[in-house]
């Protein structure tokens, strides 16, 4: 038996609004699962009711096999950090630490050596005594995870904790996040809107969209495995670039060009003769220049964007725009022609009236 169990989870406020169906997952203990989608798509309202401050409107939550909904948050052994830190403005950031512990009674002379131990972990230790108006927004979020692992629960809940902070500190914290999660070995569900946080932090992914689950699985089996267009087009950055074409005596007709797809290979295309097909790739699976056992294309260069490690190269060809994703020494000329292939094992069709691969 898994450790958490969500089962036909639905959410319906009294106005008649859903904003969760059916929402089905199993959590092993110790998992960091990650929920990830656009504002509005339900994740954050899915992990307030796992914590207990939303009512569950159908549907079964389970801790360790036994039946949640009922129970309150206290009950549920969880502790949760939030976007806002939600610290008190008025005590140190030793008292921070240590409210939680005394509100349980714990002797002072155990919840100063918590106190320590945690701020050890994460780098607090001189600034105990300071107040939360003191710290920079990343030190801040230290305290509030700090908070949360003090107690020593089994279940962590995090909504979208890194949102406040800027780029560089996204970056720190992600890592001690995950160098906590791998510390404590406690249950961990994140939710972001940003992929790149969960591609990087999690064991599972759950992809979400207008209250429904997409897709779950491990950072791997989304990018290269995605079910459907939305899933294909959030997971990867730059996004996945998509061209609406038909398949016609096994063709496609992409970039102005019409091209063969008898080199992928694959029988089941016959199905989808004279259909519309979304036809997909990464902007980092191409290669410049020809190449075999792909499709080479040719495109007019707009605009490209040096990042350092890699450059983005937006293409056009007639009514149809892409990225593309190359190496900085690879940086072709603006306004420039060029010539780029998509390798046969890089390419993703997508049935165009459903949105969901072809497989």
């Amino acid at each position: 038996m898994a450790y958490l169990t969500l089962k036909d989870i639905n959410k319906i406020y009294p106005n008649g609004f859903h904003a969760v169906h059916d929402f089905n997952l199993e959590i092993e203990k110790g998992e960091f699962i990650v929920f990830v989608g656009p504002s509005g798509c339900g994740k954050s309202t899915t992990l307030r009711m796992i914590a207990g401050l939303e009512d569950i409107s159908k549907g079964d939550f389970l801790i360790d096999g036994k039946r949640a909904n009922e129970m309150g948050p206290r009950e549920r052994q969880i502790a949760m950090v939030f976007q806002s830190y939600a610290l008190y403005p008025q005590m140190s950031v030793y008292d921070n630490l240590a409210y939680g512990l005394t509100l349980q009674g714990v002797d002072e002379d155990v919840i100063e050596e918590k106190v320590k131990r945690t701020a050890k972990i994460l780098g607090l230790t001189d600034y105990l005594d300071r107040l939360p108006r003191a710290l920079s927004g990343g030190q801040r979020q230290r305290v509030a995870v700090g908070r949360a692992i003090i107690r020593k629960v089994g279940i962590f809940l995090m909504d979208e904790p890194l949102s406040n902070l800027d780029a560089k500190q996204r970056v720190t914290m992600r890592s001690e996040i995950t160098q906590i999660h791998r510390e404590t070995g406690a249950t961990t569900i994140y939710v972001t809107h940003d992929q790149t946080e969960a591609m990087t932090m999690a064991d599972r992914i759950v992809v979400m969209k207008d209250g429904y689950v997409q897709q779950i699985g491990t950072p791997y089996e989304l990018y290269f495995n995605p079910v459907n267009v939305f899933v294909a087009g959030f997971i990867g950055e730059p996004p996945m670039n998509f061209v609406r074409t038909k398949i016609q005596n096994n063709c496609v007709r992409i970039f102005g060009e019409e091209y063969s797809l008898a080199g992928l290979n694959r029988p089941e295309l016959s199905k989808y003769e004279g259909r519309d097909v979304v036809f997909g790739f990464r902007p980092e699976a191409i290669i410049l220049g020809t190449q075999q056992s792909a499709i080479s294309l040719k495109a007019t260069v707009e605009l490209t964007e040096m990042l350092g490690d890699n450059t983005n190269v937006y293409i056009t060809a007639g009514d149809e725009k892409a990225i593309l994703k190359v190496e900085p020494h690879d940086t072709p000329e603006m306004d420039s022609e060029i010539t780029f292939s998509i390798p046969y094992e890089s390419i993703y069709l997508f049935d165009a009236e459903t949105e969901k691969v072809i497989r």
